[in-house]
């Protein structure tokens, strides 16, 4: 029993570089490594729809504001939290101070 190769994200991209740019043949490609070519164009279907990811420099950005913005509304409501805690805490006193129950 052989054991199967394991080609690194590299190799693979190398070796589908030379078909879709050198155009090399599949077959000689898959000879030449020893894949069968169902595995060769697995793998080009898998970089095809992964390959959106190359142009989504933007996406980070924008998830990087977000994400700025999310720790600043955090902050604020944590602020405000207090503030509230405070008025209660104040209130409550108060309320002891004139006999109130509540």
């Amino acid at each position: 029993m052989s054991k199967r190769r394991q080609f690194s994200g590299k190799e693979k991209v190398a070796i589908l570089r030379r078909h879709l740019l050198e155009g090399e043949l599949v077959s000689d490609l898959c000879d030449r490594h020893n894949l069968h070519p169902n595995v060769f164009y697995r793998w080009q279907k898998e970089f095809f729809s992964r390959g959106e990811a190359a142009f989504e420099k933007n996406k980070d950005k924008k998830e990087r504001k977000y994400q700025r913005e999310i720790k600043t509304l955090k902050a604020k409501i944590a602020q405000k939290d207090e503030v509230i805690a405070e008025i209660i805490e104040s209130n409550v006193r108060l309320k002891k101070k004139n006999g109130e129950s509540f």
